[in-house]
């Protein structure tokens, strides 16, 4: 992965398969979008580190990096938004049936309910600890959807979801191929470590249920 993604680097295709991975993640949780995430920024420190060295023989040095770095936090949190934002038109038109498939599961329709409660309370916490948690992107969106939740009430928080989530994950990406070169084990760790905020988010978010058990 990290090879093809090294031989698009500093191309804009390295956007476009991120960008579309991202979008089609909230329909297809199985996506490997934060890989690819991590990966790209792991690929953009490798190359970093490489031009530091060519930059300190010659004297000359480079600032496209961090621009690269940027534009790829920015690109991803915009395919984020914009996945949340189809997947929840698609709910609200078609909330009979979404409704539906939501009711089969109890964690879905908890989930819904408490996405509900924190919106109309002004509070939208769980958009963001749900971008964090598998599958919790499209719960949260499908959910948003059906409820017929407005778009004043659910967009602020699905962009700040998603710009908490791509900043996080191109910081694990960037600082792990710094620190530890373009490797599958700075890629591994960077990818434990979101997993590892994965957990934590799923881990919050079952706290209400559980106060409420007691």
């Amino acid at each position: 992965m990290l090879e093809s993604l090294g031989s698009l680097s500093g191309t804009p295709w390295v956007y476009v398969i991120v960008s579309l991975s991202i979008v089609l993640d909230v329909f297809v949780p199985i996506l490997p979008s934060g890989v690819l995430v991590i990966a790209a920024a792991t690929t953009a420190a490798g190359t970093e580190t490489a031009a530091d060295a060519v930059d300190v023989a010659s004297s000359v040095h480079g600032g496209s990096h961090p621009a690269e770095l940027l534009a790829l936090v920015l690109c991803a949190a915009t395919a984020s938004v914009l996945g949340d934002m189809v997947a929840y038109r698609l709910a609200w038109r078609g909330g009979d049936r979404f409704d539906r498939a939501i009711g089969r599961s109890r964690r879905l329709t908890a989930a819904q309910k408490r996405l509900g409660t924190a919106l109309t309370r002004g509070g939208g916490g769980i958009v963001v600890l749900a971008r964090f948690a598998p599958a919790g992107r499209s719960v949260v969106s499908l959910g948003a959807g059906v409820a017929h939740r407005t778009v004043r009430e659910f967009l602020p928080w699905s962009a700040l979801a998603g710009f908490a989530w791509a900043a996080y994950s191109v910081s694990l990406g960037y600082f792990g191929g710094h620190w530890l070169g373009t490797s599958w084990v700075s890629t591994a760790l960077s990818v434990f470590a979101l997993f590892a905020a994965g957990s934590a988010a799923v881990f919050l978010m079952r706290r209400p249920e559980r106060r409420t058990a007691h």
